[in-house]
């Protein structure tokens, strides 16, 4: 059954998708989409942690 979630195209150096694979297999997660969906999901909970922190002086 098709999905209806929006589907995108990355570009990534060979660097960086070695870094996703690397991640992928750590974590033996199934799919690299699901470990690029992972990592975003972490990123993003991070960049609101990052912007809901009181700014230090």
């Amino acid at each position: 059954m098709p999905t209806k979630k929006p589907i995108i195209s990355v570009v990534l150096d060979e660097e960086m998708l070695k870094k996703v694979d690397d991640f992928q297999f750590g974590n033996r997660i199934q799919s690299r989409s699901k470990a690029l969906n992972e990592i975003i999901r972490k990123g993003m909970e991070q960049l609101e942690k990052e912007q809901n922190e009181p700014e230090s002086e």
